[in-house]
Formats: C-alpha cells, sequence, structure tokens
C-alpha cells in the first residue's frame, strides 16, 4: 500500500461526506435551477433567451461559476470515478435493489460525466469562444437532430437518477435518514421525486424540438 493510498483510507470518511454534500448542495441545486432555466422553453424561445442573457451577463458570474459549480463539479467528478473503479459491491444475481441502485449509480454517474463535458463543450466553451449569448437556438440545434435528442435525454436521466438517489446517500451520510424505517419512507419519496424530475427535464428537452 503506496502513501497515497494509506492517507485516501484515513480521509475516507470525510472525503465522502463531501462527496455527498457536493453533488447536493452546489450540484443539485444548480442542476434544479438549470432545469427551471430549460423549461421556460415550453413559452417560447423570448422568455429563454431572456433568461439565458441575463445569466451569462451576471455580476460575479466568474465567481460564482467557479465557487459553486466548476470547483464542486471538479471534485466531485473526480472522487466518484474513483470510487466508481475501486468501491466494491455484492455482484452475481444482483438480488437486492439496492445492490442494483448501487450500480447505476455508478453507471450513470460516469454518463452523466460524459455528457455534461459535451453538453459544457457545446453551449458553454461555444459561447464564451465566440461571445454570443446562449440562446433558444443554439440548443434547439443540438437536439434537433435524433442522435442529438437521444443523447441528450440520456444524459438528462443520468444526471436526474444520479442525483435523486444521491440524495438518498446524502440523508444516510449525514445522519438524517438513520433508522431502517426512516431510510425506507425517504427510499418511496425519492422514487416518487425521480419520477417528477425525469417527466420535467423531459418537458424542457422537448420544448426546443
Amino acid at each position: 500500500m503506496n502513501n497515497t493510498t494509506r492517507v485516501i483510507n484515513r480521509t475516507t470518511p470525510f472525503l465522502r461526506k463531501l462527496h455527498s454534500f457536493a453533488g447536493v448542495i452546489p450540484l443539485g441545486i444548480f442542476l434544479c435551477f438549470h432545469m427551471l432555466v430549460n423549461y421556460s422553453a415550453n413559452w417560447g424561445s423570448t422568455p429563454y433567451n431572456t433568461v439565458g442573457t441575463f445569466l451569462a451577463h451576471m455580476p460575479y458570474k466568474i465567481v460564482l461559476e467557479t465557487f459553486i459549480i466548476f470547483l464542486p463539479l471538479l471534485f466531485h467528478a473526480l472522487y466518484g470515478v474513483y470510487l466508481a473503479f475501486t468501491s466494491s459491491v455484492t455482484v452475481g444475481t444482483f438480488t437486492y435493489f439496492r445492490n442494483w441502485r448501487y450500480v447505476f449509480q455508478r453507471i450513470t454517474g460516469l454518463i452523466a460525466l460524459l455528457f455534461v463535458a459535451w453538453h459544457i463543450y457545446g453551449t458553454k466553451l461555444q459561447v464564451e469562444l465566440t461571445g454570443v449569448d446562449p440562446s433558444f437556438a443554439m440548443v434547439a440545434g443540438i437536439v434537433g437532430n435524433p442522435l442529438g435528442l437521444t443523447l441528450f435525454a440520456l444524459g438528462l436521466l443520468c444526471c436526474v437518477y444520479h442525483f435523486v438517489n444521491g440524495l438518498w446517500t446524502f440523508l444516510i451520510t449525514w445522519g438524517i435518514a438513520l433508522t431502517p424505517r426512516s431510510q425506507k419512507i425517504s427510499e418511496y419519496i425519492l422514487i416518487v421525486v425521480f419520477f417528477v424530475f425525469a417527466a420535467f427535464s423531459m418537458r424542457a428537452l422537448f420544448a426546443f424540438v
């Protein structure tokens, strides 16, 4: 066991809590906000473009993006990839529902990471490099073909699942749902939350089609 591994093992409880916190508080809240912004496209291109232009020029944008989005995302992604390839799970027949959820959490996390990277490249970087404001037409151009729409829908659903399932882990990790009863109740509630969020995100997505 090398020194790096020893350090990681000693700090694992803290890192797991920080990882869970980063995924729910800054990133989860931003995901919800981002879905609300996208949902405004249901009322037409003008409301969406108005919000997009405001966000592109809001005060302290770089500071807010750096400390609320990109740094938490970088840590959550790097440590999440580490967990995905080093953590063990009871495999085989996957008799237990939670084993399946654990596996899906890792798979959706990796897919969500690829989706976010693609999304940042296709929107954020294009806005910064070209100087244009984010617009309805820009998003419509990305999802205006079957492949783009399918990849976007898959990425969104993976993000939603990863976030909602991560909420359940957050409740346990931070001592909010410790008893078997509270964990079971929160599990049922979050299943409903997943379907609500999934439907909401798809409604927002298809507003651009």
